[in-house]
């Protein structure tokens, strides 16, 4: 099924995925790390240039609105790029931390922002426990059966009441490879299955760019609450 996403730079383009018929081997899962990190780390320049000036204002309202307490807040950045977000939460006062598997972009965004930046690919995350105030994450790059957990990660590290907004290209849950890079493309009925399951509770979601019909909408956001007392007990393995 024909599907828009985005390349290098947010720019929009169409390609043709699917699910896998099977469970992803661990060598697959390294694979899809490795080969996506490497299209990031060719590309850095192109995409630090292509995304640098998009207007995500309305995204980052949506994030600090919905946290609790006195600002400033301590924010993760999880799958910062170059650094863009990290720089807009930082200079409005925020203690903002990036989280980027590629190398040389994360550097860039070190350079770029004089943020704190972890290095650490997306599948074999070490995360702090109850630290963020809330969390800006990326996740379309992790393939689908392996999200649950990366979810119950973020959840762990998020204090409680913590807020997580996401904003990822949509679809109807297909995933596969696109030009280099691996991605997975969820309606906004799994993607709640998703979320719900790792115990978060809904905010709100909108589709983007705001004022287009929605078959030029390709950006699902949403915004999600970890609950004071969490509804179920979640195994972070």
């Amino acid at each position: 099924m024909p599907r828009v996403t985005t390349g290098i730079g947010g720019m929009v383009e169409r390609r043709n995925t699917s699910m896998p018929g099977k469970p992803l081997e661990p060598h697959e899962l390294d694979k899809i790390a490795t080969a996506t990190l490497a299209h990031y780390e060719q590309h850095a320049e192109e995409f630090r240039a292509g995304t640098r000036d998009h207007d995500v204002s309305q995204n980052i309202a949506s994030l600090l609105r919905h946290i609790e307490g006195d600002s400033p807040f301590t924010i993760l950045d999880f799958g910062c790029g170059p650094g863009r977000d990290l720089k807009t939460l930082s200079g409005l006062g925020h203690t903002a931390i990036g989280l980027e598997g590629a190398a040389g972009v994360a550097a860039m965004a070190r350079a770029d922002t004089g943020c704190e930046v972890w290095q650490q690919d997306f599948l074999k995350l070490d995360l702090p426990r109850e630290c963020f105030d809330g969390a800006n994450a990326a996740l379309f790059h992790v393939p689908s059966q392996e999200l649950p957990r990366v979810l119950r990660q973020l959840h762990a590290a998020l204090k409680p009441g913590g807020v997580l907004f996401s904003s990822n290209p949509h679809g109807e849950n297909e995933e596969g490879w696109n030009r280099g890079r691996y991605g997975a493309y969820h309606s906004l009925e799994a993607w709640r299955c998703y979320m719900s399951d790792a115990g978060f509770t809904e905010l709100e979601y909108y589709y983007r760019p705001v004022g287009l019909p929605r078959e030029r909408q390709p950006w699902l956001a949403s915004v999600w609450r970890r609950p004071k007392k969490d509804r179920i007990a979640v195994d972070i393995a």
